[in-house]
């Protein structure tokens, strides 16, 4: 008769096997959700990661007529720092981020909320007439609001010419800039409304009910419980609304071909590094200024995020 701690004792050995199964079979998923994954690490690195530290390299030298490609260190970045068509430029787009984004982003909030009332017709329709303007393409969207501002042959110029008002010069200097908000917020509201309605939906009802017992109205509902509870919402279309406004590019370019006396080589910093590298063949000064118009993204947007997080500090010390 065998003794009980003898049998005690032949019981890990009976269940290793299926232990080894357990564990190829897990090693095995790990494996294809590695293989799954692998094509988005590839093209990241070959599309991004390779790319910047190459455009980094290019940054530190300079070509020369005589001795080709000289390292240059930071030159190019001290040169960049001094150059008063880039500095113009970044003071024409952070002018045009401070008036764009309160507007668009406005706009998509008080959107979000209407639709998340209920109460506009068709909400789903409402919805995806707000956003089939961000699935237009920028180049589309730009020669569609060119051909409206046309003061030759643009349909506002021609109706305002007809009841004798003149003709609006949308194209001109001093209305460019207000012609390309309009143009930007027109593509994006959409796209920034649904982030915020997405988060809108997720807000969960007992906060609704609670407001209704305390006998809040729609307004003071919306005002009190919506806002504060998307909050987070908001601050990721500002990030993202940041980021966008630096990268302004495909806007200008197109409008410089019908307004060349508004829309000049250094309008916004990317146009202006598109046209250092691919006109005047100064791909080292061009990869500088790209790099330092990432970090004057990469240090407003963490600006934006650090004073979230101290406000929601200060809030839930009170």
């Amino acid at each position: 008769m065998s003794h009980p701690t003898a049998l005690r004792a032949e019981r890990p050995s009976a269940t290793a096997p299926p232990r080894r199964r357990v564990s190829t079979t897990k090693r095995k998923q790990n494996i294809a959700a590695y293989l799954f994954i692998l094509p988005f690490f590839v093209i990241f690195l070959a599309m991004l990661v390779v790319p910047l530290v190459y455009s980094g390299y290019l940054s530190l030298f300079e070509s020369r007529l005589i001795g080709g490609e000289a390292f240059a260190g930071l030159a190019n970045y001290s040169r960049a720092l001094q150059d008063p068509q880039f500095l113009s430029s970044v003071g024409r787009v952070g002018l045009f981020l401070l008036i764009q984004v309160p507007i668009m982003l406005g706009i998509a909030l008080v959107l979000a909320l209407v639709l998340d009332t209920g109460r506009a017709g068709g909400s789903k329709a409402g919805r995806l007439l707000i956003f089939i303007p961000y699935a237009v393409p920028a180049v589309v969207a730009t020669l569609m609001w060119g051909y409206l501002y046309g003061p030759d042959f643009g349909p506002i110029a021609q109706v305002s010419r007809a009841v004798g008002l003149g003709t609006p010069d949308f194209l001109s200097p001093e209305n460019i800039l207000g012609s390309l908000i309009n143009i930007v917020t027109w593509e994006f509201i959409g796209y920034n409304m649904i982030i915020i309605y997405a988060a809108l939906r997720s807000i969960p009802p007992e906060l609704y009910e609670a407001a209704e017992i305390d006998g809040a109205g729609p307004i003071r509902t919306a005002w009190s419980v919506k806002i504060p509870a998307v909050r987070p919402a908001i601050v990721l279309t500002i990030i993202f609304s940041i980021i966008g406004s630096f990268q302004l590019f495909a806007e200008p370019s197109l409008l410089n071909a019908i307004a060349p006396d508004a829309i000049t080589n250094s309008f916004t910093p990317n146009y202006y590094a598109y046209n250092l590298a691919f006109i005047n063949r100064e791909l080292n000064y061009a990869a500088a200024i790209a790099f330092l118009l990432g970090i004057v993204i990469a240090v407003i947007s963490y600006v934006v995020q650090l004073s979230e997080q101290r406000r929601e500090r200060r809030e839930g010390a009170m």
